[in-house]
């Protein structure tokens, strides 16, 4: 049966970097992969109706994981929806996908839910993968870089 994780994490980064992060595809290529991939975006029309393709590319073997969507509500700043289905066999279903983010004190507050994820991906394992993205986000969203 699918089933649906949420991951909550704080960044210390105002709510606009953080969301230029999840839509600009050389910042989704810089952070979304876990440990061990890559990753190349081949589409990315960031509107409701849009759509998205990327794949994971296994550095160690080269295999690729392709998966890609529709963009259902984008509210900048605030809020990302979008579908997602992979293009294995295998892995059958549409998932879908909630981006909120919300400014507190410290930063912003990034909450994922992923509905629909198939029972062949071990839901610890699926942490575990974000847990990796969320690092590598973290060292992007939280660099701070002076201005000349």
């Amino acid at each position: 049966m699918p089933y649906t994780l949420t991951q909550v994490r704080v960044f210390r980064c105002p709510p606009e970097r953080l969301w230029r992060a999840l839509t600009v595809s050389a910042a989704i290529v810089k952070w979304n992969p876990p440990d061990g991939f890559v990753a190349e975006v081949h589409e990315l029309d960031l509107r409701v109706g849009g759509r998205y393709r990327m794949s994971f590319i296994n550095l160690g073997n080269g295999q690729r994981h392709s998966f890609g969507g529709a963009y259902r509500e984008v509210v900048p700043n605030e809020k990302l929806v979008a579908t997602d289905r992979f293009d294995d066999p295998g892995l059958p279903g549409e998932m879908l996908t909630t981006y909120t983010l919300r400014a507190v004190s410290c930063g912003t507050e990034l909450t994922v839910e992923q509905a629909g994820l198939p029972d062949a991906v071990p839901p610890e394992a699926c942490r575990m993968g974000w847990q990796q993205s969320f690092d590598l986000l973290t060292r992007l969203v939280e660099a701070e870089i002076p201005t000349p």
